[in-house]
């Protein structure tokens, strides 16, 4: 790989310069001051909005093919949709930005193509749309995000293995007594997203839960009373990487726990986020062609879902306030499928990194407090709309 050590180079001043324009600038034309501490009740439907609105940006692959010219631009391209579509769902003012959220749903980026422990500068560069707007967000992980480093065949040829190019001491994210050709495991990526990132609402979980990382619960408000719950957001992790590809028993039995500890009586609606599909997804996949009751765009190819069920599902279906489950994972698939009372959703494929030609977008959630109502479409980088569904009976 000729000219290795220039792509490094490359990649990094593109990371930096992405990083400082995206806490300057909103856009061509609007600057916004962020947030140094957090709003405790930041969360909910503001008066005067009527709605809360969330956007899924789901397998972003930042850092794929990073020591190349191609892997780059992917995800300059990447940062193009994503802004492109919170342009579109955001209103210019900001002060209604608290009642807009992202959830980052999981392969934020490829880490088996990151060949040094920098992969918070690619984190950093995908959260930098959302960040420079100043809207709250939450990730979890997906099998990508902490999948241990492959060394690319073609250094061991001529010329051979890249020089090793380390960020600079005063980047906070890693430093050069760790810098080598390794990963960089979930723990550390969830510790430095909260530690410099004061917008995040991403959370470690359970210290004793298996796997312990991204499993938690937000809520979001009403507009009338901050302590009023109007929507419980749950986030779990499914695995890979590090990990077998499932949600654990332990995880599930959490779940159970934690929902009749704040939402006793179900009188609270719920939403679920993880990355990989359950088995469930598989039994009600439509064939060929999106067809009622399913509604979506793209049906291109079969779900990949987790290892094994170990009981989620079971309790999902159980509790009558789960309105719908939401996961990435598979690019050629975006569509919303009725299961028993709950809708099981995927997001659409957001980054350029990740196999896959079909066209970028993002699903987006519309939370109405009065009557209470879930809204979901896809929006295009393009700006158009489509597959349009009310996940609310």
């Amino acid at each position: 790989m000729s000219n290795s050590f220039d792509h490094l180079i490359l990649f990094f001043f593109i990371n930096l310069c992405l990083h400082f324009q995206s806490i300057l600038t909103v856009g061509p034309q609007l600057s916004v001051t962020l947030r140094t501490t957090p709003e405790k009740d930041d969360l909910r439907i503001r008066s005067g909005c009527g709605s809360f609105k969330i956007a899924l940006f789901a397998d972003l692959h930042f850092g794929e093919a990073a020591s190349t010219n191609w892997g780059p631009l992917q995800d300059v391209n990447s940062v193009k949709v994503m802004s492109s579509i919170l342009d579109h769902e955001t209103p210019g003012d900001v002060l209604y930005f608290n009642s807009y959220f992202v959830v980052y749903l999981g392969d934020v980026i490829t880490a088996n193509n990151i060949a040094i422990a920098n992969a918070s500068l690619y984190w950093d560069q995908a959260i930098s749309p959302t960040r420079a707007r100043g809207i709250p967000w939450a990730s979890v992980f997906g099998n990508h995000d902490d999948a241990p480093f492959e060394w690319p065949l073609e250094w061991f040829s001529a010329p051979g293995i890249p020089p090793l190019h380390c960020p600079p001491s005063n980047i906070p994210y890693s430093g050069k007594e760790e810098c080598d050709f390794r990963g960089t495991r979930r723990v550390e990526l969830m510790k430095k997203e909260i530690n410099f990132n004061m917008l995040s609402h991403s959370k470690n979980g359970p210290k004793d839960l298996w796997p312990s990382i991204s499993n938690y619960v937000l809520q979001v408000s009403s507009s009338k009373d901050p302590h009023m719950a109007v929507l419980y957001m749950y986030f779990l992790d499914s695995g890979g990487g590090s990990y077998p590809e499932v949600i654990s028993s332990a995880q599930a039995e959490w779940f159970q726990r934690r929902s009749q500890e704040i939402n006793p009586d179900s009188r609270v609606p719920e939403i679920v986020f993880w990355h990989i599909p359950s088995k469930a997804y598989k039994k009600v996949a439509p064939k060929f062609r999106v067809h009622r009751p399913c509604v979506g765009s793209i049906n291109k190819e079969s779900v990949a879902a987790q290892e094994a069920e170990t009981g989620i599902m079971k309790i999902l279906v159980g509790r009558c306030s789960v309105k719908a489950v939401f996961v990435g994972h598979n690019h050629g698939l975006d569509w919303c499928c009725p299961h028993k009372k709950l809708w099981l959703c995927f997001a659409r494929h957001t980054g350029y990194g990740g196999y896959g030609n079909w066209p970028r977008g993002a699903r987006i959630l519309e939370i109405t407090e009065q009557p209470f109502s879930i809204k979901s479409w896809i929006r295009m980088e393009d700006g158009s709309l489509h597959s349009e569904v009310i996940l609310t009976s």
